[in-house]
């Protein structure tokens, strides 16, 4: 499911962004990635993305981020290390999958991603997650 399909593109503020390789959804919290098919997530890719969020991570942004695999794409499980090692800007990471070889993918991952990584059948149950996450309670408790 897409996130502006979802519930929570009418219950949560966000701003869409796209790129030449998918679209992004910042909300307050986290990011939702939906990669375009068949592209390969590499190391300048993803500096790519650094450098679009660079004043706000700056600015000692802490958030979450969902990995929404709609598509079909190839992702170096290594990256995460090299991104563990140069930034900490995420508190944590969920990956929603959509079938078998994208959850053992996503298993994978998880070994090299420092912090925790939760992988997930629906974008749902990512988000539901990524906002229990104490990080966040302590904000969305000062909002009200």
């Amino acid at each position: 499911m897409k996130f502006e399909t979802s519930k929570y593109s009418k219950l949560l503020e966000y701003k869409k962004i796209e790129f030449p390789y998918g679209t992004f959804y910042t909300t307050k919290h986290f990011v939702i990635s939906e990669l375009n098919e068949g592209i390969h997530v590499d190391y300048n890719l993803v500096s790519d993305l650094i450098s679009a969020f660079s004043e706000e991570i700056k600015k000692g942004l802490r958030i979450g981020y969902i990995a929404n695999r709609i598509n079909s794409y190839s992702f170096e499980p290594q990256l995460w290390l090299d991104f563990n090692n140069e930034y900490d800007f995420l508190v944590a990471s969920a990956v929603v999958s959509y079938n078998d070889f994208s959850y053992l993918n996503s298993s994978l991952e998880k070994h090299f991603f420092k912090k925790s990584l939760k992988r997930c059948h629906s974008l749902d149950e990512a988000i539901e997650w990524m906002m229990t996450l104490d990080e966040f309670q302590k904000t969305i408790k000062r909002n009200r």
